[in-house]
C-alpha cells in the first residue's frame, strides 16, 4: 500500500519552475529500472496535487483512488518519455481518468461536456494572458479548497489542474479532452465566478480574504 505525503504547500500555477528540475532525467530512468526510491521521489511531488484534486471534484475515498493513480504510474512508467511537465501531465490524465471511472461505478458521472464559448459576456470579461496568471498564481490550494468547491464542475476541473496541477492550458486541455480555446474560455468564467464570491465573502462579516483582482 502507497503510503501519503503530506500535501505541499504551492500557491503558483504560472508554470515557473520544475521542481525535480534537472535531476527529473536521471529519476526517471531509475524509476522505469523499478528502483523504489526514485517511484518515492516522484509520488511524493505528485501524491498531495492529486489527491486534493481527486478530493474536491467529489471522489468517495479520494486517498484510496490516489493509490489507483499512482499504481498506474507505476505500472506505466516505462512507456512515458518526456520532460517533468510532460509527466506532470501525464500523472494527471491518469488521475482524471480514474476519476471518471469512479463517477461511471457510482452511476453519477457529471456531465463535463464543453460549454457553448460564443456570444458569452463572461469569455470577454476578464483580461487575459498574464492577468489572469496573476489570478489563479493568487489562489493559495487552502483557498482554493475554500472557494473551488461552489464552482460548476467544468470550471472546477480547469481551475484545480491549473492551480493544483500546475498545467499549461495545453496540457489541461489533453487531460480533459477539451479544446485549448474552451478550456480558456471556462478558465475565465471560473475566475469570473471566483471574483464575485470574493466580492460576497468581502460584504458579508466573518467572510473569507479577498483574492487579489486582476487589473
Amino acid at each position: 500500500m502507497l503510503r501519503r505525503a503530506p500535501p505541499r504547500a504551492t500557491g503558483h500555477c504560472a508554470r515557473s519552475r520544475p521542481v525535480i528540475g534537472p535531476a527529473f532525467p536521471q529519476v526517471l530512468d531509475a524509476a522505469r529500472a523499478g528502483a523504489p526510491w526514485a517511484f518515492e521521489v516522484l509520488y511524493r511531488e505528485l501524491v498531495g496535487p492529486v489527491t486534493g484534486y481527486l478530493r474536491l471534484h467529489g471522489a468517495a475515498e479520494p486517498d484510496d483512488l490516489a493509490s489507483e493513480v499512482f499504481i498506474g504510474v507505476l505500472t506505466g512508467v516505462g512507456g512515458f518519455t518526456g520532460d517533468e511537465a510532460g509527466f506532470r501531465a501525464w500523472v494527471f490524465t491518469i488521475a482524471h481518468r480514474r476519476l471518471a471511472d469512479s463517477w461511471r461505478r457510482a452511476s453519477r458521472r457529471p456531465s463535463l461536456a464543453d460549454a457553448d464559448v460564443h456570444d458569452d459576456p463572461a469569455t470577454t470579461a476578464l483580461p487575459g494572458g498574464d492577468a489572469e496568471d496573476e489570478a489563479l498564481a493568487s489562489l493559495g490550494t487552502s483557498r482554493v479548497h475554500d472557494l473551488c468547491a461552489r464552482l460548476p464542475r467544468d470550471q472546477r476541473a480547469v481551475v484545480l489542474l491549473r492551480v493544483l496541477g500546475d498545467l499549461s492550458v495545453d496540457e489541461v486541455a489533453r487531460v480533459l479532452g477539451k479544446t485549448p480555446a474552451s478550456v480558456k474560455a471556462l478558465q475565465r468564467r471560473g475566475l469570473l465566478t471566483l471574483s464575485a464570491q470574493c466580492r460576497d465573502d468581502r460584504a458579508t462579516p466573518g467572510g473569507s480574504p479577498a483574492m487579489t483582482e486582476t487589473r
